[in-house]
């Protein structure tokens, strides 16, 4: 399982928040650091995940929501048959 950046972008849209409003939430300085994790060019932490579930309306038991399942090939494979 990975993180979905994809689904905390569109949580952070429909929200309503801009980058520089959940730094802030997140009590960063700058919009860069969210940014980065957003932009998948920095990891999201343990931590900073349920902080970034809380600033947009989730509890730690909904973190799931911000997973994506990988499967690897052979597996897929082996589904469709």
């Amino acid at each position: 399982m990975t993180i979905d950046l994809k689904r905390i972008k569109a949580e952070r849209i429909a929200k309503g928040f801009t980058q520089d409003e959940m730094a802030e939430q997140l009590g960063w300085k700058t919009r860069t650091p969210y940014a980065k994790r957003e932009n998948g060019l920095v990891g999201i932490g343990a931590d900073e995940l349920g902080r970034i579930a809380h600033v947009l309306g989730y509890s730690t038991n909904e973190l799931g929501i911000f997973f994506t399942k990988n499967v690897p090939d052979e597996e897929r494979k082996l589904q469709k048959v």
